[in-house]
């Protein structure tokens, strides 16, 4: 099944909470406490709703906003962008483009080479190590 096709009962049923708050309802993770924000093992950082590759640890960075923060995807045609003014201010939300999930927002105030800092919920990432273990 195409997971942008499933309804919000399906996605209720196979996400945690915190996940499908995040995913489906564009919530957020509390800044600073999310399970990948200090995280550093080698890795990759996949959408937590669909399994979609987002983001490899060697592009993740501490940029000290509370949240894990990335300076690129691993292919731009794995994340989907919109414009989100929902408080009150102009701000690009992220997307996963295989499930459609709300996966954070991207500012333009990150490191080189691509000076931008993808800023995403951890409830929103599933991270496999480099030896594909889930952890």
């Amino acid at each position: 099944m195409d997971p942008k096709n499933k309804t919000d009962k399906e996605w209720k049923e196979s996400l945690s909470p915190e996940a499908y708050n995040i995913l489906r309802k564009k919530g957020t993770d509390p800044p600073g406490v999310g399970k990948y924000y200090h995280h550093d093992e080698r890795g990759n950082y996949y959408c937590a709703g669909c399994g979609n590759l987002l983001f490899e640890f060697n592009t993740k960075y501490e940029s000290g906003s509370g949240w894990p923060s990335f300076w690129k995807p691993v292919e731009e045609n794995n994340i989907e962008t919109q414009t989100d003014n929902s408080l009150g201010r102009l701000r690009t939300e992220v997307l996963c483009a295989n499930c459609g999930g709300h996966l954070g927002h991207v500012f333009e105030d990150g490191p080189k080479p691509t000076g931008l800092r993808y800023c995403i919920n951890s409830s929103a990432l599933q991270f496999k190590n480099i030896l594909n273990k889930e952890k």
